[in-house]
């Protein structure tokens, strides 16, 4: 059987009637994520949490959106492209994922060593926890840092915690030149060829590895991407590449791989963490420990 709630009354009275006979719930979104690097019991009854998804306040002035858990990432960089702006999630895996499993997986991408892991990138969320309980721990502003830890908790505890109904996100400007280039370096230099990269004083916004190219986005304004294009062809052959090389290679990338080591940090939490937050044990149970 299948629960799924359309409302958030209708989701805190399913998880509380779960609560009160112990069953257990698998917190699915969009279901793209289900093989990952976590198991939870098979037993468990799927809890669909698609209805929570849309825009649901966007502020393009304060680079600020807030959207329901279960929008997608390709409708995220819609929405957001439209103001010339964008939330660098870009999760491994493809855009068919959702706001609220990469959030609740904390799953990185190409850009989180340039421009933030998940938990940088959430300012607040809204939850439901495993006795029934609405949370909504920090905000939807930059400046606010209310229930930051919270926040962070949340963020990576693959929904053993609480399910997530809403994010609200931090978003950037999209920068005023972005160009992709293939770098030949030798799978011998790699490595060296990619950390010289991160570490020169016109780092990439991106910067993966693959059968002895890097693949490398530059971007920011023309003296910037000047200067990094000399640094690209400082550590080898270089040539333009087509930018959707990008989505190919995130989708290549086995969500699960980059997934699975944060699973095991999910399981070391202290068991009080997740009694507080899901006495009864019922979501997505097995999971933590």
């Amino acid at each position: 059987m299948t629960q799924r709630p359309s409302s958030l009354a209708e989701l805190t009275s399913v998880v509380s009637e779960a609560a009160a006979c112990a069953g257990a719930l698998r917190l699915v979104a969009r279901g793209t994520w289900l093989t990952g690097g976590a198991r939870v019991e098979a037993t468990a009854e799927l809890l669909q949490l698609d209805a929570f998804s849309g825009i649901v306040e966007y502020e393009p002035g304060d680079l600020t959106i807030t959207v329901g858990a279960a929008t997608t990432i390709a409708e995220l960089d819609a929405v957001t492209a439209a103001h010339n702006q964008w939330c660098p999630l870009s999760p491994w895996g493809t855009d068919d994922g959702s706001v609220g499993a990469t959030i609740a997986t904390a799953t990185p991408g190409p850009y989180a060593h340039a421009l933030g892991l998940p938990r940088d990138l959430v300012l607040g969320l809204e939850c439901v926890d495993g006795t029934g309980k609405v949370l909504r721990p920090g905000g939807k502003v930059v400046k606010n840092v209310a229930g930051f830890d919270l926040v962070r908790l949340m963020t990576g505890a693959w929904g053993s915690l609480a399910a997530i109904t809403r994010v609200s996100l931090r978003l950037r400007a999209r920068p005023a030149v972005d160009e992709t280039w293939v770098v030949e370096v030798g799978a011998a230099h790699a490595d060296a060829a990619r950390h010289a990269l991160r570490r020169s004083a016109t780092p990439p916004m991106a910067c993966e590895e693959f059968a002895g190219q890097l693949l490398v986005r530059i971007a920011g304004n023309a003296a910037y991407v000047q200067a990094a294009r000399t640094a690209l062809r400082a550590v080898g052959d270089a040539e333009r590449a087509d930018d959707a090389r990008w989505a190919q290679i995130r989708a290549a990338t086995r969500p699960f791989r980059a997934r699975a080591p944060m699973a095991e940090a999910v399981r070391l939490l202290d068991a009080g963490v997740k009694h507080a937050f899901d006495p009864a044990n019922i979501l997505n149970p097995g999971i933590m420990g």
